[in-house]
């Protein structure tokens, strides 16, 4: 039995958490959860936008699935989100795009995975704001061991799935100390597997390309920002934020969560799609070595995909999220 830690989250996060509960209980996956809740939710509650307790839980658990928590733009608080991968140093933010049968797309034969450096980049949080000039100034902090780290691991992923190629994103023509970090760290991971091809690309090019010739791709791996416009932008290939899994690994702990945000304009209404968090559990039962019931779930989900009349609204049916979970469980 493998505890988990398990963070709702807000908006539409309580019911899409259900929903994957409710598939999980159906096909008795070994799992039992501890439920921790962090956000807004939270501290009007408790006081405590990320309580002691779930920081206890994660901790001893290891492992989580979290629902999306809203991050207010602009003024409040730090994203939930980047404070856990900074402070358990869970540097691999990865992102598998498939194209899914029953989901229509203008595009066909993708199966890409990128690979985001987690911790470093613009996201760091270093800022400085000068009043009196009116300058903000954000730090673009990247370090040798950090991209190491990030490299090493997309080619590790790469060589352990059979993967033939890894493409580097990066603007070392213009930003050429950081670029050049992540192009030696790459070189070095590949040196390290040879029999897997490496290439580098500049980031505007990157992004032209993976609109007009997608299925090129393998596996990528970029630096925070680049990742997370990289990642959106390889999730609407696809379908949408709203089908693809993520997960936050580090070498000591993983937390598998929805990448879209928690449309607290339909939270509890019935419209929410829980397949992104099914995906990012089913990417957790992997990660547990449970991949025999993963594969099971994953092909009842998407043997309800091809049905478009037993989808939610956003895939173009007139399932209720209960009703789509349930026809998920039918399929099991």
């Amino acid at each position: 039995m493998h505890l988990v830690t398990l963070i709702p989250g807000d908006g539409i996060g309580p019911e899409i958490t259900k929903a994957v509960t409710d598939i999980f209980a159906a096909a008795q996956v070994p799992v039992q959860w501890e439920e921790q809740n962090a956000g807004q939710t939270t501290f009007d509650q408790s006081g405590e936008l990320i309580p002691v307790a779930l920081l206890k839980s994660l901790e001893k658990n290891k492992v989580a699935l979290k629902g999306p928590i809203t991050t207010p733009v602009g003024k409040g608080f730090r994203s939930i989100n980047v404070t856990l991968r900074q402070k358990y140093d869970l540097y691999q933010n990865v992102r598998p795009s498939k194209t899914t049968p029953g989901i229509h797309t203008r595009y066909e034969g993708i199966d890409l995975v990128l690979f985001r450096e987690n911790t470093e980049g613009l996201y760091s949080g270093l800022e400085v704001f000068d009043e009196r000039l009116g300058i903000a100034d954000s730090f673009n902090r990247i370090t040798v061991e950090g991209s190491r780290k990030i490299c090493h691991a997309a080619f590790a992923y790469a060589n352990r799935h059979g993967r033939k190629k890894v493409t580097l994103a990066h603007k070392a023509n213009i930003i050429k100390m950081a670029g050049t970090i992540m192009i030696n760290a790459c070189k070095e991971a590949a040196a390290e597997f040879p029999h897997i091809v490496f290439e580098d690309k500049i980031i505007d090019n990157m992004c032209m390309q993976l609109v007009s010739k997608p299925e090129q791709f393998d596996v990528i791996v970029t630096t925070n920002l680049f990742g997370d416009l990289l990642s959106d932008l390889c999730a609407g290939l696809v379908g949408g934020l709203g089908v693809v899994a993520g997960a936050n690994i580090g070498d000591n702990m993983a937390i598998f969560e929805a990448v879209h945000g928690s449309a607290p304009d339909i939270a509890g209404q019935g419209k929410a799609n829980p397949t992104a968090l099914l995906r990012s559990a089913i990417m957790m039962l992997h990660y547990l070595s449970e991949h025999v019931i993963a594969d099971r779930i994953d092909k009842a989900l998407d043997d309800t995909l091809l049905h478009q009349d037993q989808c939610t609204g956003d895939l173009g049916g007139h399932a209720t999220t209960s009703e789509f979970t349930q026809h998920i469980i039918d399929k099991l």
